[in-house]
């Protein structure tokens, strides 16, 4: 038990964790505006294929 705790102690010491958490934020808040650029691309670009679709279709 006690070299159980001292490994914790000794974790939570290291800075090594700290900085893997905010690497993982950083990369969470890339992928999410990758995500949204992505979204909103995809949107305006259906949005334009169906005006140019609709412009070249003939009239029945």
């Amino acid at each position: 038990m006690r070299g159980l705790t001292k490994s914790l102690v000794s974790f939570l010491k290291r800075e090594d964790g700290p900085t893997a958490v905010e690497y993982a934020v950083m990369l969470a808040l890339i992928v999410v505006v990758c995500i949204a650029a992505i979204t909103t691309l995809g949107s305006n670009a259906n949005s334009t294929f169906s005006f140019v679709g609709s412009s070249i279709r003939p009239p029945a």
